[in-house]
């Protein structure tokens, strides 16, 4: 499964994932997981919000056991954020099946839709949508960076998007959701190469508009310019500072300029924000210090400084009950929090979720040099079969 997953929307140039919403890339990536399901006589389902299931058993059911996670990256992103979690599902299950496992409650595999947010600049539209979270008039007002809306790009893909919404009688089917992911840090051993989430740090996404005026480069006195870059770096700069006192975290990874032009004082700078802290209280102040630090910074440039909160995930402490289940049956793993957003933590408010993480020996994510052992894949599979084989035949 992993050697068939390998190339698909791999750039040659940088050996990194372009697996976007709706792509061609995204479009492999859906075949083969309906492939996987039907290879296995699984029910394929596709659900309203372009998300797709696979099940064993009944999924009109009742206290059915999901898991799964998603198949798209980041702009060159790595192998494993997302298809380990989808691979080791069906891994998983065949190794309840090699157990001679039965089954006393639906089981099922999900890919979630547009996770990262690569395309359209909010991550996990797919569970989003689901749970209500994400309204249906925002979804139809986002756009990629080409201007296509999120509704004509579902759409072009063969997805309705008049249909989209929250699916609360599907999630009302749904006893337990559990995700595992690639650890996105460096906290997991050799002696521990599975550990289980205990909560999900409050993180979003802000944009910043930095308004100046174009100008000649070569022409221009230095009193007489506007210029937006240099109060974007100086807020690049003072988050960087802030949030290291904070004990949080605040990164600018994206950025547009107008007119952008190599001889060409900027015009608009645009600069995304994201920033993470362990909690709300923290991360909201921070967020409004990295601001004034912004506008204070524009008035000196005679900058136009305007911000705006694009995304919001709050603390998510995941279900207390299942998390401790799975600790214990995977024999006393180490039980950490992260700071990174996934499905699970969207799902928490509405299903009882828990995540289990997969060693990452580099420590790095959302990059082509993101890596897990293959015997540390093989030792999450397993423990996802465990935890399987205790939730859904008990």
């Amino acid at each position: 499964m992993w050697a068939e997953l390998l190339p698909v929307g791999r750039s040659a140039a940088s050996g990194g994932y372009r697996r976007f919403a709706w792509n061609s890339a995204d479009a492999e990536c859906r075949a083969w997981f309906e492939q996987q399901a039907r290879d296995r006589g699984l029910h394929y389902e596709l659900d309203r919000n372009g998300n797709q299931w696979a099940w064993l058993g009944d999924p009109a059911g009742e206290g059915a056991v999901v898991t799964g996670s998603h198949l798209d990256s980041v702009p060159d992103g790595g192998a494993f954020d997302g298809p380990l979690g989808v691979v080791s599902s069906f891994a998983a299950l065949d190794e309840l099946r090699a157990r001679g496992t039965g089954l006393a409650r639906p089981l099922a595999i999900v890919n979630f839709g547009d996770e990262e947010g690569a395309r359209f600049g909010v991550a996990c539209i797919g569970s989003r949508l689901t749970a209500g979270v994400l309204a249906k008039e925002q979804a139809y007002e986002l756009r990629d960076a080409d201007g296509v809306r999120l509704p004509d790009a579902m759409e072009r893909a063969g997805q309705d998007p008049t249909a989209i919404g929250a699916d609360g009688d599907r999630l009302a089917r749904i006893g337990a959701f559990v995700e595992l992911h690639v650890e996105q840090g460096r906290y997991l051993t050799e002696e521990h190469p599975v550990g289980v989430a205990s909560a999900i740090w409050p993180h979003g996404r802000w944009r910043f508009d930095f308004r100046g005026e174009a100008n000649h480069a070569g022409t221009t006195r230095i009193e007489d310019r506007r210029d937006p870059m240099l109060t974007y770096a100086n807020t690049v700069l003072a988050a960087r500072k802030k949030a290291k006192l904070a004990g949080a975290l605040a990164t600018f990874g994206k950025v547009a300029v107008e007119p952008n032009g190599t001889n060409a004082i900027a015009s608009l700078v645009r600069g995304w924000l994201d920033s993470r802290a362990a909690d709300e209280a923290t991360l909201t102040a921070l967020v409004e210090e990295i601001g004034r630090a912004a506008a204070e910074r524009g008035e000196r440039d005679g900058v136009e400084v305007g911000l705006t909160r694009e995304s919001y995930t709050p603390v998510v402490d995941f279900d207390g009950p299942l998390r401790d289940r799975l600790a214990a049956r995977l024999g006393g793993v180490p039980v950490l929090p992260t700071g990174a957003g996934h499905d699970a933590g969207i799902l928490a408010s509405a299903v009882p979720t828990a995540m289990l993480f997969v060693r990452n020996p580099s420590g790095v994510s959302h990059s082509p040099a993101e890596h897990a052992e293959p015997a540390d894949c093989l030792a999450g599979v397993a423990a996802l079969a465990d935890v399987l084989e205790d939730l859904a035949c008990q």
